[in-house]
């Protein structure tokens, strides 16, 4: 099964002049956004899902008393996670279902000040449940859960399953089978929107610099605020590029571009830099 939820939060004050962007700034960064969460939409691995809806109904099966039902779908399971065992390069977990959502923090840097402060003060007084609250207010990014089969250990539980089995040990196959079920390792992967949207806004700069001076200044301008953004809300990545060389870099070619100087090879590093920048900001947590 496979769920899409895309839910923008709007958090904070919108502020009236400073925080405006042009219309084809917005549409560059809604656009930066949709891109991401198609990107991040996860394959699922379809013998991996038959395989876990075949072992939840043997469990089904064994409650009901019907042995040699449960120990068919046993075998199916056993037979669609070996098609993906003598794959080349299986995967270590095979996804069974993904759920997405992103949440995008509308405010300024001052606002998120303040609510850092707050947070902090909350946290003096052990008043944690306030902290709680006002941090979990505190983000921007597409949330990606997906629930995997472990390929390492599945199999093996299975087949113990089939074992009891036939040794006529229904309650220590249902053991196993429980055991084998709640092995599922799920995945969050946080993906900062800021820092997507900054990414798109430069190659978007990049690719009409030539011809329209005036619009590609308006998105390398919102790029830095961008910036500024994911890094007042704590996004940080392994990259050993940092937020001021972004910056300073752009803020490099927005003089040039000003003066009429070329900056195509000024753009090609920017990119690059931002682009890892951006994939190692991507945190992954296995639970």
């Amino acid at each position: 099964m496979k769920k899409i939820l895309s839910s923008i939060v709007v958090a904070g004050l919108l502020a009236t002049s400073s925080f405006a962007a042009d219309k084809k700034t917005e549409n560059v960064k809604h656009n930066a956004v949709v891109k991401a969460e198609q990107n991040a939409n996860v394959a699922l691995i379809k013998e991996a899902v038959k395989a876990l809806k075949y072992t939840q109904d043997a469990y089904i099966y064994l409650n009901d008393k019907k042995v040699s039902k449960a120990k068919d779908s046993l075998k199916k399971a056993i037979g669609e996670l070996a098609i993906v065992l003598n794959a080349p390069n299986a995967p270590y977990l095979l996804p069974v279902n993904v759920d997405i959502s992103a949440t995008e923090y509308v405010g300024n840097i001052a606002n998120i000040k303040k609510q850092v402060s707050l947070a902090k003060d909350a946290l003096d007084k052990n008043q944690l449940p306030i902290a709680r609250t006002i941090l979990n207010n505190l983000k921007s990014e597409i949330d990606i859960s997906t629930l995997n089969i472990p390929l390492a250990t599945y199999p093996q539980a299975i087949q113990l399953a089939i074992k009891y089995l036939n040794q006529n040990k229904i309650n220590e196959a249902k053991d196993i089978i429980a055991m084998a079920i709640h092995t599922l390792v799920t995945t969050d992967t946080i993906i900062p929107i800021p820092i997507v949207k900054a990414n798109e806004l430069v190659k978007a700069a990049s690719a009409i610099a030539h011809k329209n001076k005036k619009q590609a200044l308006k998105y390398l301008a919102e790029a830095k605020k961008q910036l500024e953004l994911a890094q007042a809300l704590g996004y940080t990545s392994t990259s050993d590029t940092t937020y001021k060389m972004l910056t300073d870099a752009i803020s490099t070619i927005q003089s040039k571009l000003t003066h009429n100087k070329n900056t195509d090879s000024l753009f090609e590093q920017l990119k690059n830099k931002l682009k890892e920048f951006k994939d190692k900001a991507v945190s992954i947590i296995s639970k």
